[in-house]
């Protein structure tokens, strides 16, 4: 984990990588309870045996489980001490590159694309996530990520 004393620390930073994360498991009971949570109970996702005879040769995450990981990679990858408050704004772009068969782990590359002031004492960040799979030499999402934090 990086720790930053300072938002403006962080600020100075942009076009930089920031951190990598820690890496996360990706296993069926999580894939089964996303798919529960948001009601995309598709059989390339739920139902590992007939997903060994799909396209991937067996149960895939949800690109949107992928996605929901973000604060889990932010969290085990980076400190702003001075933070006493930060909330997610948004996204930008994202893109689903790779699958991520279940049974892998991810970790992501953050990188500071832009920092903006807002008031009261704060930055909107804008990151650029990159999720690796081990093993793999392509990367599983890409996304530009919001967030604002205050001191």
């Amino acid at each position: 984990m990086r720790v930053f004393q300072t938002l403006q620390e962080v600020a100075d930073l942009v076009g930089h990588e920031l951190a990598v994360s820690d890496w996360i498991d990706i296993t069926q009971e999580q894939v089964n309870l996303f798919a529960q949570a948001t009601g995309d109970h598709q059989w390339i996702h739920v139902d590992p045996e007939r997903a060994r005879q799909g396209p991937f040769g067996g149960p895939i995450a949800h690109g949107f489980l992928t996605l929901s990981l973000m604060p889990s990679f932010f969290d085990s990858a980076l400190k702003v001490n001075e933070t006493r408050m930060a909330v997610n704004y948004g996204v930008n772009k994202v893109r689903f590159t790779s699958p991520v068969p279940v049974g892998s782990r991810l970790r992501a590359r953050i990188s500071l694309k832009s920092a903006d002031p807002i008031e009261p004492s704060g930055f909107q960040m804008v990151y650029t996530v990159t999720v690796e799979r081990e093993g793999s030499d392509k990367p599983v999402c890409v996304a530009e990520t919001i967030a604002r934090r205050y001191a």
